[in-house]
């Protein structure tokens, strides 16, 4: 039978949303964790791990499991893409991509039916950027 989310809605699932709500951060559960801590201070980090991927399963949050790091957590859930410091592991959001994407016959796609998209850009953040540019040698 499935779970009603109404019915198991916790104030632990409350706090994780709203705190997520207020970053654009894109957190791990690690650093959900001590977020949340400041308000929850017994939460564990396996209850907000395990109810970040309940959110993202009934479709509060998304989840971006971004290239061999650690998942992150996003609350909007506006189309959107994502910019990745290779240096940091820091991930902002991009709201339009800086390239073209064409639109593709059908053939193109190998016979799959295409019903949705990430992408995903790396390069090097402004604070890394600084950093090297203050670096001697």
């Amino acid at each position: 039978m499935a779970e009603n989310p109404i019915q198991r809605w916790t104030r632990q699932r409350e706090v994780i949303l709203e705190e997520l709500r207020k970053l654009n951060s894109h957190p791990t559960a690690a650093g959900l964790y001590q977020i949340v801590r400041r308000r929850l201070p017994k939460v564990s980090l396996a209850t907000v791990y395990r109810n970040l991927v309940r959110l993202s399963e009934l479709g509060y949050v998304r989840k971006l499991d971004l290239g061999g790091s650690e998942a992150r957590f996003d609350a909007n859930l506006e189309r959107h893409d994502h910019v990745r410091c290779v240096r940091c592991g820091r991930v902002d959001d991009l709201r339009s991509p800086p390239i073209e994407l064409g639109r593709a016959v059908q053939d193109d796609w190998g016979g799959y039916e295409i019903v949705d998209y990430r992408l995903e850009f790396l390069g090097v953040c402004p604070r890394c950027r600084q950093r090297t540019k203050r670096e001697p040698g």
